[in-house]
């Protein structure tokens, strides 16, 4: 895989400031503790980490790595950001979100441990389980459960295979919509303890929440694509890791939303669900005010109106018109009407939010089975940036996300075969041009950033 920007290798690590690390050994009185265990149960970093398994110091093994643990650890890239994900917590700025949330100790509330560390209920932890090691193995991988009972010696034997082991309970995360399921869970929210960043979180400085699946993939990859992996998994197909990715975001996105727990704080709806910048702008008053927001052409909302977070949306309309024509035009037909119908109460919210996740579920399973070919990716790209696009990037959030997708395409082009690194040399510094375009909310630049993506894009066009 290609190189990522440095913007987004900081975006990555953005909820992982400092570095953290355990320790690796494992003894035989651990292999036999997690014999021990019961189905399901997090046995903990520490019994994943031998060195005849992930804990060695050098990826010499003969059939994978078997560094896995000191990449998770690594102490400063966006490799071990999951790793340092709990040692946050005890750093000044978690300290000051706590106290204006008047949650007590942040490294002990449920409100942060839901997503910064493995957070499961007592009577499924292992001896060697640490809430402390932040967001380890099983937080992904799901648990290894004991020698008998669940995967963890299972998928190392002789003979056995990955669906074998996915039976035993260890999660699928070769499938794209089982992966940005799980990921989601965290880098945009769920329904489950302590994994919903709402706008209350946010006002106390919470970072706001980014994420685009395969970018972020890459990012955390603790594996090589060999062949022994492509035997066993198949290759990823980038962009439709990508694609699925967004369909799956905006599904979760419209679920949350309709959930009476977390779709309404008080009197108000959820603001975490509605794009920052259209309320956060300046206000000037005087006689020569100008208004600073910008005409959306596929938000039909009244002027001064918040709008819903439509940065999925976006990607999605572009790589349906490519990939899924046939379900491009209902699916733009229902995003309108779903930004319309915020102005006319939750009743009709409700139903608009209802119809649109179809919507984006049937894109999902449509991207799920697509080829996504040479001339399909190029086409993506260009459609991010086409005209019929352009317009809709009128505020920050969009406009990252079109960066993302631009990057990822690109690399996935690379990464498959379909052009060599030598020939998109020169197409970084535009895309490089982009990130910084939005590299703060605060001095999101939209023309630079317009103008830099189109660079980027028409160069891409050129080796088609």
């Amino acid at each position: 895989m290609a190189r990522k920007t440095n913007w987004a290798i900081g975006l990555a690590a953005l909820m992982a400031a400092i570095g953290f690390s355990v320790g690796i050994g494992q003894s035989n009185d651990a292999t036999a503790a997690a014999a021990q265990a019961p189905s399901n149960t997090h046995v903990g970093v520490a019994s994943c980490g031998g060195t005849t398994c992930h804990g060695r110091q050098e990826a010499d093994g003969a059939v994978v790595r078997q560094d896995e643990l000191m990449r998770w650890q690594e102490p400063s890239s966006a490799t071990g950001a999951h790793s340092r994900a709990y040692a946050v917590l005890t750093n000044p700025r978690s300290q000051r979100i706590a106290n204006e949330l008047g949650i007590g100790n942040p490294a002990s509330a449920e409100m942060c441990l839901g997503c910064h560390s493995d957070y499961v209920p007592a009577a499924r932890r292992g001896p060697r389980f640490q809430l402390s090691d932040g967001v380890g193995c099983e937080s992904c991988h799901g648990g290894a459960g004991g020698r008998d009972s669940g995967w963890l010696a299972s998928h190392y034997a002789v003979g056995n295979t990955h669906s074998a082991n996915v039976a035993r309970g260890l999660y699928p995360l070769d499938n794209p919509r089982a992966r940005a399921s799980l990921c989601l869970n965290c880098h945009f929210g769920g329904a489950g303890a302590g994994q919903f960043v709402n706008h209350r979180i946010m006002a106390a400085g919470h970072p706001r929440l980014v994420f685009e699946l395969d970018l972020f993939s890459t990012l955390q990859q603790h594996h090589d694509e060999d062949g022994d992996y492509a035997r066993r998994k198949g290759r990823t197909n980038h962009v439709r890791m990508w694609a699925v990715g967004q369909a799956t975001a905006l599904e979760r996105s419209l679920t949350l939303f309709q959930n009476q727990r977390l779709g309404i704080e008080g009197l108000f709806p959820e603001f975490y669900f509605f794009d920052c910048h259209t309320c956060h702008r300046r206000i000037y008053d005087s006689p020569n005010a100008r208004p600073t927001g910008i005409a959306n052409p596929a938000r039909p909302i009244p002027n001064g109106f918040p709008s819903y977070q439509d940065e999925n949306m976006i990607m999605l309309s572009a790589a349906a018109r490519v990939v899924a024509p046939g379900l491009a035009e209902r699916f733009d037909q229902d995003s309108r009407a779903f930004h319309g119908a915020l102005a006319d109460g939750r009743s009709a919210a409700m139903a608009a939010a209802a119809r649109l996740r179809d919507s984006a579920r049937q894109l999902g399973n449509a991207f799920a089975s697509a080829s996504f070919n040479r001339q399909q990716s190029f086409a993506i790209i260009n459609a991010v940036s086409s005209e019929a696009i352009r317009a809709r990037y009128t505020d920050y959030e969009g406009s990252v996300q079109a960066v993302m997708a631009t990057d990822t395409l690109l690399n996935a082009l690379v990464s498959q075969g379909m052009v060599s690194e030598a020939a998109v040399g020169g197409i970084r510094a535009d895309i490089n041009a982009a990130y910084a375009a939005v590299r703060e909310p605060n001095s999101y630049r939209p023309l630079e950033f317009r103008q830099a993506l189109g660079r980027a894009s028409t160069a891409i066009g050129r080796l088609r």
